[in-house]
């Protein structure tokens, strides 16, 4: 499969995993090896990354030097949160700058405050940040945020953990076709189907981590998710055969077929 690149990094995995509601580190690195994902998102408010002293750490399950590591703003909800958390990420792990930036809107939907965002958006990218940035599926906002310099536009494709799939594909195709910069279905996606249609969309690539941390067995489905990504990504690039409604086009030859003899 074609390589992902963000950033100016390349990436073979198109397939972007999450970190969180496994059952232990353990399960998570085998969830995310079947995955073959590269990118893994850390929630820094909710995950030790070594800011809890005694306790396990994700950088004992998964090492920074097998796994390019996604630090996310996860829990917060206003910009001012989301910058110190970041600022933390970075420090705690030796200045790094790729970020996904998320700043929810209430508790119950989970749904980007853009305000918001776009507040903090401006602020990490001031700062020198690589900003991957979780958003509504809004054309505009997708624009703006991609004019302020963030590397990755991520629209929902329903709410967090909802499993409800790709709701409105018109205008992630609108995002799409507008970005420069790649575009990273993030949020909504249920079972392996969801990816592939993410993907065959034009999708750049595809993040989940209740899909598979949920799923009755995670390693499977992280194993099936990773098929449909690469499945979704060869079918977008070898391009679909048109919809036509009654245009009868048989599959096998219409030449040199037996004709019934006329009277």
């Amino acid at each position: 499969m074609d390589p992902l690149i963000i950033a100016g990094r390349t990436f073979q995995s198109r397939l972007l995993i999450g970190t969180g509601k496994y059952r232990d580190f353990q399960q998570t690195r085998e969830a995310i090896d079947e995955s073959g994902a590269q990118i893994v998102t850390v929630a820094i408010r909710r995950t030790n990354i070594g800011q809890n002293a005694g306790e396990p750490s994700l950088l004992d399950a998964l090492p920074p030097s097998q796994f390019t590591y996604l630090p996310n703003t996860a829990g917060c909800y206003t910009a001012d949160d989301a910058v110190r958390t970041l600022r933390l990420a970075r420090e705690l792990l030796d200045g790094h700058d790729l970020v996904k930036l998320e700043v929810l809107g209430d508790p119950q939907t989970l749904f980007p405050n853009m305000i918001e965002t776009l507040a903090a958006a401006r602020t990490l990218v001031a700062d020198g940040f690589k900003v991957m940035v979780y958003c509504s599926d809004d054309p505009i906002m997708a624009r703006e945020l991609e004019a302020i310099g963030c590397v990755a536009i991520m629209p929902l494709a329903s709410l967090i953990g909802s499993g409800m799939g790709i709701l409105n594909p018109w205008n992630l195709q609108l995002i799409i076709e507008k970005a420069t910069v790649p575009v990273v279905v993030d949020a909504g996606v249920g079972t392996a189907s969801d990816a592939a249609i993410a993907m065959e969309l034009g999708c750049d690539a595809v993040l989940m981590n209740t899909a598979v941390a949920a799923a009755r067995d995670p390693i499977l489905m992280a194993r099936a998710m990773r098929k449909a990504v690469e499945a979704g990504r060869e079918a977008f690039l070898a391009g679909r055969m048109p919809k036509k409604l009654y245009s009868a086009s048989p599959s096998s030859p219409s030449s040199g077929l037996m004709t019934p003899k006329t009277a």
